[in-house]
Order: C-alpha cells, then structure tokens, then sequence
C-alpha cells in the first residue's frame, strides 16, 4: 500500500511530485584533502501522484541531479535513455515508469493510490555534499509532452514538490479509441510486434525504421534488458551476437524448463546484442525468408533508398514464472541502437501503442493484427564528451597549402609510442600531403613549414586519427558561377557499401546545379543541404590499402570525388572566396565530421591559374597511379 500523499498533494488539481531526501552516509575512502570528490552514500524518494482528470500514459520525470551522482537502483523505474543502471546521472536524468506505466485518475479507480500514484525510491553515490547539507536535486518536472510545471518549491531543507497541470496551448495528442498513445516521430523507430503467443512463449517481429534523411546504420547492433527472465530460444531474419545458454543451464530457468534441450537455445544474457544476418541469408529456411531482413546490418536513409530504410527479424522469447499465460506479455527494456562510423542513437523506453497490422501472409485481401505492440523512439544526439568520426580539410586555388583536419578532430590515443602536440593546431600542409596516412607526412610538412616560413610547435601536432576524411576544394569562381572538387577518402580497414556524403551550405546552395561524378540533388525539406552518393556501380568506398611495396610505399587510401558545379543566378552577393563557397556543415553516412576552424585566405589568388594547371596534372598522375596500383602516390587530387 503506498503511504498517504502529502497534505500539499490535495491542493494540485494535476500531477503531483516530490522528491525527498530520506538518508545517507559518507562512504570510504576518506578524502580530507580534496573533500569536492568525497563520495557519500544517497537514499531518496519520488513520489508521482495523478489529480488530473486524464490517465497519465507513460508517464516521465525528470530529476536536475547536480552533484555528480552515480545511481545504483530505482524501484518503479527506470532511466528513460535506455542506460542500464548502475549509472551516472550527475547531469540531470528522465525516468519513465516499469513495469507500471500509466497513473490512473481517483474517478475511475475510486481513489485508489495504487493505480493513481507511484513510488520511486533511488539509491546512490553522490559527491562532496555531506551533513549537515543535504544534496537535492536543481529541479523535478514532469516530462510528459503538454504539460507546464512552476519551479519546484522547498519543504523544509529535504523535500522538494512541485504541481504539473496541463498547458491549455498544448495540442493534445489524443490516444486512439483502444486507450493506447498514437505513434510518435523520431529519427529512428523500432516496433516490437508479439505476432504469435503461447502460456510459456511467444514470438515477436522487431521492425527498425529509420526515418532521418541523413541518419544511417551500418552493421547494427540492437541491445536490450531483459526485465523478467526471459531467454531466447531461437531467431529469424538476426542473430545473438554471442551464443551463450550458460546463463540459463546454471540458473533458475534451467530449473523450471527441465526438459528442455539447451543445446538449441540462443542466448540466455540478461542483456544480449543481436546482430543483422549477411545478405546470402535471405533465403535460408531456417534463419531468413523474413521480408527486409539480412541486409549485413545496413540500414539507409530513406531519401537514399526506402527499401532499404527497414530491419525486420523475428524472436521466440520464452518467459519465466509467474508469467506463464499468454496474456501476459512484456517487452525487454532499455535499448540500444549503434552502428559503425554512424550517428549515435538515444532511445527511449518501449511505449504501448495500438496493436500492428501486417498483410496477411496467406496473399488474401485482409490483414493480420498482432497481439500487443510497442513502440521504442529512438533519436540522433551527441553524448558528451564523443569525438566525431570523420574530418573535413579546406583547400583553395588561390592558396598553395591545405588546411588539413584538426589536431585530434577525432580524439586522440591517452597513451602514444611517440610524443605529439594534442594541443597545437594542425600544420599546413602541401596539396600531396593528404593522399598519404598521416605517419607519411611529417618529412612533407617539416619541408613545406620551412619552404613557406611557416611555425613548427615542438612537439609536432598529433594527427586527426579518423577513419574518413573529406576534401573541400574550391575549384574555380567566375562571375556567373563557380566549382567546387570534394574528394572522400578511407582510412580504415573497413569498406563501405552504398555510402552517401551531404554539405550544408548555408548561403550557395540555392545556386547549385550538379554533381558529376556522383549523384547529387538537394535535400528535401532542408534547402541548403547538398546530398551524395555514389553512381550505381560506383557506390563501393574501399578500405585502405598497402601500396605495391609495403616496405617502402604507405598505404592507400580508398578514394571517391567529384567537381560539384554552382551557378550564381541564384544567389546574388554570394562570397565564394570570403567563405559562402565552404560547407557549414558536413556528414558522412550520417556522422556529423569535424570542420577546419580557418579557410584558405586569398593573399594567393594571382596563384591560382599556376596551382589549378599543377592539380590537373596532379588529377592524371593520381588516377593513373591508382589504377595501376602505381607505387608514389601524387598531388592531392583537388
């Protein structure tokens, strides 16, 4: 029974919270020196109580935790991210309800506490607050959509409340005629249909969609937490990363399922990952013949290609006491999304929507409706802290060097062989330089830093350390239009397939006109935005490669370019050379990379005719050498 609601609870007219602190203690080991990283134990409790008129479907709080705390359980709850706990949440967290999700109203439940309200009691570390202060949190809300909370207001020096009530400008998004939310929007969206159930089993189709006209995945991995013991006993269209029954042989479902052959059993983690099937198992009786399955993990853009923007896979989940019917069903928890060299992923928990409908695999005109459906929303962010993956240089015709990568754009090593700069700004570098890894250039960038009189820090910067990086030339500007060179290379030991590359360009690309090696169009619904990819055939960025004499030659990059041509009837004023003819923006199968923090200035520009004939020559020897495996490499191709 849940305790009797606080007497400032009968005066909120919609969704009560409170937070109290109800406990703690300092925890070893003692830090007299520096007492701001003291860790103390944390006990406290939320409380959420519905006075509204509505049920609260899926209901989210969220907690401004502010010193650091490091959270080790919650009853009730769980974090709405996805992120298993224990977990850091020193920057403020949103909790959402499991296994209860909704919070009833007193009229159709007859005031009773335990559909209307529930409790959340948390424990943790936090640091550097001990008695006589107590560590409360900045802030509670409620983070459900249409609804405004004032500031918090304190109960004594433990105890913060606060009464959320509904925002009459709000567009309500009404729930459909069954009770459950409509589908939400989001980059990325993942539906986990039970389409057949049974007292100790049931199977579920899991459909990832991708939704973000930039968002991509490449050799997925889909993580989740099983909350009730489940196991997975076998699979179509994907596959446990790990095949392990161990968990289950040792544990209590090897007690109960006794005559059950293990040997046939998946996974048996409390948290398994699974993994897409290659595209030669398509086919395959037993592990594909599952529409939209068995893509190697690929899933693309929509505005690249639709068909290939959905992962389907089935799953036979056996459940555990006492959920031994088949109406009792519940979906793992916590999940997470990733890919390689793409966008990072947060999603939320798995919300219940009105059961899905699918074409009836009989080929009759009906349709089939599973028996229970979530819905998991799944959006592009940017964790703190996170490197990018790729890397932009700028060069120019009327400017001899290149603006290479930033100085450990994408992260740097904590520890390294040799000693390097993390600080210092990249050197500039001759137009060759960048076709060769970046251990290839110090005897080129030493000569050219002496040649032009450039500064040479000591030590040398570190490198970019990214897998891709990305060319920006601008080529030509005359006075009806200009062109632009981009050259994508691969520095990694992986391939990609169907790759695809997008500039944001906040003032030229409404003259642009065409892509000539690739094909190229504007982004719908973002007008500034140019996207690319690679011409049927042509759509394979290979890895990096050793040169004919690994002793002697560096290693070759995998290469794609193309001239990029823009006319200047569209955009009167524009300022090639002043900065307009330079990308804002730009991603590289759906990773935003790290930009140059400088553009090639113009003291050069009575150059340009002289350096525009060397590149061309450049162009030649380059694609001459490359075809034939040739054993220098040329002059960047810009």
């Amino acid at each position: 029974m849940p305790a009797a609601p606080s007497p400032a609870a009968d005066a909120c007219n919609g969704i009560f919270l409170s937070y109290s602190y109800t406990g703690g203690a300092q925890l070893p080991p003692t830090l007299k020196s520096n007492p701001t990283r003291q860790p103390y134990r944390f006990e406290s409790t939320i409380t959420i109580l519905n006075n509204g008129l509505d049920p609260l479907k899926s209901w989210k709080v969220w907690v401004g935790f502010t010193h650091e705390e490091y959270l080790v359980s919650a009853s009730n709850a769980i974090l709405a991210d996805g992120t298993s706990l224990p977990a850091g949440v020193g920057n403020g967290t949103v909790f959402a309800g499991y296994p209860s999700t909704d919070l009833e109203t007193a009229i159709e439940t007859a005031g009773d506490l335990t559909q209307m309200s529930t409790r959340i009691d948390l424990v943790g570390t936090q640091f550097g607050v001990g008695l006589p202060t107590i560590p409360m949190p900045a802030n509670i809300s409620l983070a459900n959509d249409g609804f405004v909370c004032p500031k918090p207001t304190m109960q004594g020096k433990s105890e913060m409340q606060v009464c959320c009530t509904k925002d009459p400008k709000f567009k309500t998004n009404i729930t459909s005629d069954d009770g459950f939310l409509p589908l939400q929007n989001g980059d990325l969206t993942i539906m986990y249909d039970v389409i057949r159930t049974y007292d100790s089993n049931y199977w579920a189709q899991v459909t990832i969609a991708n939704h973000n006209p930039l968002g991509r995945l490449d050799n997925w991995k889909l993580s989740w937490d099983w909350m009730r013991d489940e196991f997975i006993y076998t699979m179509k269209g994907a596959y446990p990363h790990v095949l392990d029954a161990s968990d289950c042989i040792y544990g209590q479902q090897g007690q109960f399922y006794k005559e059950l052959d293990f040997a046939n059993v998946l996974n048996c983690q409390r948290r398994p990952t699974l993994v897409d099937l290659p595209l030669e198992r398509t086919n395959d009786t037993t592990l594909g013949m599952i529409p939209f399955c068995c893509r190697n993990g690929t899933i693309l853009p929509p505005s690249m290609d639709p068909s290939k923007s959905t992962s389907v896979f089935q799953i036979n989940v056996f459940k555990m006491p006492p959920d031994l019917n088949r109406s009792q069903l519940t979906p793992p928890q916590n999940w997470k999304i990733n890919g390689t060299l793409n966008p990072d992923y947060q999603c939320g928990p798995p919300i219940r929507v009105s059961p899905s409908q699918f074409p009836d695999p009989s080929g009759l005109p009906s349709d089939r409706t599973a028996f229970a459906s979530w819905q998991v929303v799944c959006n592009i962010t940017q964790p703190k802290g996170a490197s990018p993956r790729c890397c932009v240089s700028f060069s120019a015709y009327y400017n001899e060097s290149v603006i290479p990568c930033k100085t450990c754009a994408c992260g740097c090593p904590s520890t390294s062989t040799r000693t390097c700069s993390t600080t210092s700004s990249a050197l500039l570098l001759p137009p060759q330089a960048i076709l060769v890894p970046f251990e290839n250039r110090t005897d080129l960038a030493n000569a050219w830093a002496d040649l032009k009189h450039f500064p040479k820090p000591n030590p040398l910067p570190c490198g970019d350390n990214c897998g891709v990086s990305i060319n920006w030339h601008l080529y030509t500007d005359y006075s009806r239009g200009w062109t632009a060179r981009i050259t994508i290379f691969n520095w990694d030991e992986t391939s990609f397939a169907d790759w695809f590359t997008a500039v944001e360009m906040d003032k030229a690309a409404p003259g642009f006109q065409k892509v000539y090696s690739f094909n190229g169009s504007s982004l719908s619904g973002a007008n500034n935005t140019i996207f690319m990819q690679g011409l049927p055939y042509f759509n394979y960025l290979v890895a990096e490669t050793d040169g004919v004499n690994p002793e002697k030659d560096p290693r070759v990059p995998g290469k794609q370019q193309s001239v990029i041509s823009f006319t200047k009837k569209n955009t009167p004023g524009i300022d090639v050379v002043g900065g307009d003819g330079f990308p804002t923006k730009v991603f590289f199968n759906g990773e935003e990379c790290s930009l140059p923090t400088a553009l090639p200035t113009n003291n050069a520009y009575r150059k340009g005719s002289t350096i525009s004939f060397s590149v061309l020559i450049a162009i030649l020897v380059f694609t001459l050498m490359q075809d034939s495996h040739g054993r220098r490499r040329g002059s960047l191709v810009l």
